[in-house]
């Protein structure tokens, strides 16, 4: 029987059954642990060639992780309803971030304004965005306790359209498509009614086609996604890329090449290999072995989110489990997708994978939440 006495209060500590630290999800721990340790291999074979110094972006990529383990920490150890009583001031921080890199404050990098460079780092705001919005809608859908109604319903899609809207602005097609998904998932779950999200659903169809219809994106953004349809069209252009990197998937084979030993890898013929398309290295030097170990991993982290947001105590910390179950699906079947030519190419890092430090932290930080919520379920 457990003391209640001030003497006995740490004995008290290790022997309740709620404290938080007990329940700590190691299974999702293990699986995020493995695939970061395969990204910064990974990240390291797809550089190694690059002109630089050898093991720049390994050191880099491997800093990114450690930092991306302390806030994961940070994110799991703070009581994730003191994120949601702080929402206000995380949505507008976030807001905040956004609008300032349109500013003169934010670099331009191929025609997308949308990092800050802060000495040898560059941090761009969209990432911790992605957390901001999931937290700021399972706010929403716990203040309104799972009942949006028509008018809540447009408070919950106007609080994304702004984030969405300057995301747009810098353009960032790619990372606004995760953000719309987030919108989406988090919203079956917080109390939409089917016929809002049948509305909703159709609304953004027709989106889509204005978009295209009006010119708003770019002629790279279009030759990009559409470079899928017909791969063979401007092979040394907008398809460059894609052929490249079905070439080094199809070179892997059942077993890979070996590590280090990628021809299209050691060779630099896939653009951005060590970020957007880092799957390819696996692919290649990996095999189909190695790639299908790299989806089970995921299928792993995907299945333990999933299990938490089912076993949340209250509507906040599901919500906010399916918001970054949301963002993990979308960017990983976007990604590996985009790599073997069956979806459009978006500039979708691969999480834990893709070299890149805003990107990588973040990543850590939502499962830091997951984490948060896992821990909590009896508190």
């Amino acid at each position: 029987m457990a003391t209640t006495s001030a003497a006995g209060g740490a004995s008290f500590s290790r022997r309740d059954g709620t404290a938080p630290w007990r329940h700590v999800d190691v299974t999702l721990l293990a699986g995020v642990a493995a695939i970061a340790a395969l990204g910064v291999l990974m990240v390291y074979s797809a550089s190694r060639n690059l002109g630089t110094d050898e093991g720049y972006f390994l050191r880099r990529q491997a800093v990114f992780c450690l930092i991306g383990l302390g806030v994961m920490a940070l994110a799991a150890t703070v009581d994730y309803r003191v994120a949601r009583d702080f929402a206000p001031v995380i949505y507008v921080a976030s807001v905040a971030g956004l609008v300032l890199v349109l500013s003169p404050l934010g670099s331009n990098r191929r025609g997308a304004q949308a990092w800050f460079q802060l000495g040898g780092f560059q941090l761009q705001p969209s990432e911790p965005a992605k957390i901001g919005l999931i937290i700021c809608i399972a706010a929403y859908a716990s203040h309104h306790r799972g009942d949006l109604n028509g008018r809540r319903m447009i408070g919950a899609l106007a609080l994304a359209a702004v984030p969405m809207l300057l995301i747009e602005l810098q353009p960032d097609l790619g990372t606004m498509l995760v953000f719309a998904a987030i919108l989406l998932a988090t919203l079956l779950v917080a109390g939409a009614r089917p016929r809002h999200m049948a509305l909703l659903g159709l609304a953004g169809a027709v989106a889509v086609v204005a978009v295209f219809q009006l010119g708003l994106l770019k002629d790279y953004q279009k030759d990009r996604l559409g470079a899928f349809l017909n791969p063979t069209e401007n092979t040394q252009k907008s398809s460059y890329n894609l052929n490249q990197s079905k070439i080094a998937i199809a070179n892997g084979s059942l077993t890979g090449r070996g590590l280090f030993k990628g021809t299209q890898t050691k060779l630099s013929y896939v653009p951005e290999q060590h970020t957007d398309f880092i799957f390819t290295v696996v692919g290649e030097e990996l095999g189909l072995a190695g790639s299908g170990l790299l989806l089970a991993l995921f299928a792993l982290v995907v299945w333990r989110t999933w299990r938490a947001a089912a076993l949340a105590k209250d509507l906040c910390g599901t919500v906010i489990c399916i918001g970054v179950l949301a963002m993990l699906v979308f960017q990983i079947f976007e990604n590996v997708g985009m790599t073997m030519g069956i979806m459009p190419i978006t500039g979708i890092p691969l999480p834990f994978m893709s070299y890149g430090g805003s990107a990588t932290i973040a990543a850590f930080a939502a499962v830091g939440l997951v984490l948060n919520v896992h821990m909590r379920r009896f508190s």
